[in-house]
Formats: C-alpha cells, structure tokens, sequence
C-alpha cells in the first residue's frame, strides 16, 4: 500500500465529512422558525403516539428518529411504508402525530399511505427537500432537509441528504425533551441495563456485600483473627466494631502488611493496633455514585479512592461492606 493511497483515501474522508458539516452550518442557517415551533407543539400536543415513517435510506433515519424519540419521552414506533399499505397501517390511530421522511417527496410508497392518514386526520410532519411535492403538500408542518449536493462523488448516493435528515430529527426530538423537561432520572427508568442507568437507580444497597462475604471482628480480636476474617470472607477489609457492636475502626489487608515491616509482632496484637480508628462509613440507601464519591473522601491522598467502606445502620451498626471493586463490576466506575 503506497503513501500516495493513503493520503487520497484520507483526503477523500476529509472531503466528505466537511461537506456534511458544510450542508448541516447551512441547514441550521436556513431553518424555519414557524415551522420548527410548529412541528414541536404537534409532538407535545398529541394524546397518542408518534409513528415515524420512511422508505429506503431514509427508513432508516425515521427507524432511529422513532427509537430517540422514544427513549426520550415520547412514546413512537416505526411503521414502514411499503407494509402499510398491507395492512400495517392497523398501527396508526386517531390521536396519534405521523412524521414522514422522503427526500424528494414523491415516494411511491409513503405516497401510498397518505390517503389513510389524510382519512384520520392525522396530523403529519414531513421532512422533505421539496415542500410542494405530494408529501409537502399534504403534510401540515414542512421542515426543509435540502442540500446543496451528495457528497457521492456521483451525485447519486443517499449521503449528504440522510445526514442531514438524521441532524435535523435529532434535534427535534432534543427540542421536544427539553420542552417536556426529561430529567435523567426519567431517561435512566427508559435505560435501566445502560450506564447512565445504573449510574442513576443503582443504590449502596444493591452492590454492597452482606453476611458471610463481611469481615466484622470485635476490639477485642487480634490481627491475626482479624486476617483470618478477611480471608475467609474473601474480602480486602475487616470492620472492627465496639462493645456496643458499633463500627469503631477497618483493618485492610494492606494495614496488615505495612505494620508487620514495623512490629514483626503484630499479628498477637490487638486488632485496634492496626485498624484505621473512626473510619468514614456510608449508609445502604445512598446512591452508588454517591458511595463511589465517598470513597475518593475516605482516601487520605488526592485523587485516590478508598478500597472498601463499612456500610451502617442508623445506630452505626454495620449491615455491608461496600467495595470499589464490586462497583467497578456494576457499572459505576
């Protein structure tokens, strides 16, 4: 492979991606006040769904227009045109908003679904370079997805045009999340298996570890006992709890080694000749981000996160161990 295809196939990237920002500067530029506040208000407005439709390429940007719209508050579904006129149109009903996509508006297919929805008097948003084709003109709300050219090389290739299509029915459906002011609690009960999901309903509770995975020894063990405990909970730290069964201290399995190099003694010690006294401790109820943030407080040096963390009850009496590991498992690191 010479350096001279290398450059080309990079110039030609190059060249593509710059029309595309090109075509988008100037369809942000062009875009029709009315008719964009017109189209948000159907979308708020509607008491049913909205039913997302196009054919080829453009099917594909409607497909991905009904799924964010969807995820984002608004409930859609994607109805293809060409099964519609087969007796998919059972999808629509009264109430409910059709946005149609078909660049030049003159789809045999979604031209053959507009009687039906003209019949219910649905009301329809297009995205069409040509607001006077069939579509544009039977659609209620024309929103204007012209570009100057393809950026195929021939002219030909659904590319430039899909772009913009798909830049503009994101920025719709943006538009009609904030009118409708979606909070992220909102879109995390819409994506409980994403990131942003686990990130937001995810509690201390639902992560930390119980019973016989917690080390918990008393004062009055010592070091030895204490790292008997953690190994058999198969854990990194042992809670040390009071006469009252209170948390008064965490002993790590790192505290274990580091005072050993010291007092080669050590482990016929107490356990409170180890631990770290008075240790930050969280509550089961918190989010797991919160209890990841706490472990960045519980370490002494910036930018370091604690390892573990004892978990209490409101008497300060431990119920879990919360682990950075264990969160990194979940999803939350």
């Amino acid at each position: 492979m010479s350096s001279i295809d290398t450059d080309e196939w990079a110039s030609e990237g190059r060249r593509v991606l710059t029309e595309a920002a090109q075509a988008l500067n100037a369809l942000a530029a062009s875009l029709d006040s009315e008719a964009w506040a017109a189209a948000i208000r159907l979308l708020l407005e509607t008491k049913g769904r909205v039913v997302v439709t196009g054919m080829g390429k453009s099917g594909k940007v409607a497909g991905k227009m009904a799924a964010t719209l969807a995820s984002t508050g608004t409930p859609a579904l994607y109805l293809h045109p060409a099964e519609g006129v087969h007796g998919d149109l059972g999808m629509l009903q009264r109430g409910d908003v059709v946005i149609a996509f078909s660049y030049s508006g003159e789809s045999d297919e979604i031209a053959a679904i507009l009687p039906a929805i003209r019949q219910m008097e649905t009301p329809l948003i297009a995205f069409t370079s040509q607001p006077h084709s069939t579509l544009g003109r039977a659609a209620n709300v024309v929103l204007d997805v012209r570009v100057e050219r393809e950026a195929c090389y021939l002219n030909l290739a659904p590319t430039t045009s899909t772009t913009a299509m798909l830049a503009l029915s994101d920025a719709l459906a943006v538009a009609v999340m904030g009118a409708r002011h979606f909070t992220p609690e909102q879109y995390a009960h819409l994506h409980p298996a994403g990131t942003l999901g686990r990130r937001l309903t995810l509690r201390v509770a639902d992560v930390m570890r119980t019973g016989e995975a917690v080390a918990v020894v008393p004062e009055t063990c010592t070091v030895l006992e204490a790292m008997f405990a953690i190994t058999q909970a198969h854990a990194g730290a042992a809670i040390v709890t009071d006469a009252q069964g209170r948390v008064s201290g965490l002993i790590t399995d790192g505290d274990i080694r580091r005072h050993l190099l010291d007092d080669p003694q050590l482990l016929s010690r107490l356990a409170t000749a180890a631990m770290t006294h008075r240790p930050g401790v969280i509550t089961a109820d918190l989010l797991a981000t919160e209890g990841l943030r706490k472990l960045d407080d519980f370490h002494p040096l910036p930018g370091q996160k604690a390892g573990d963390a004892p978990v209490v009850d409101a008497d300060g009496k431990p119920v879990g161990m919360l682990m950075l590991k264990d969160l990194v498992k979940a999803g939350i690191v």
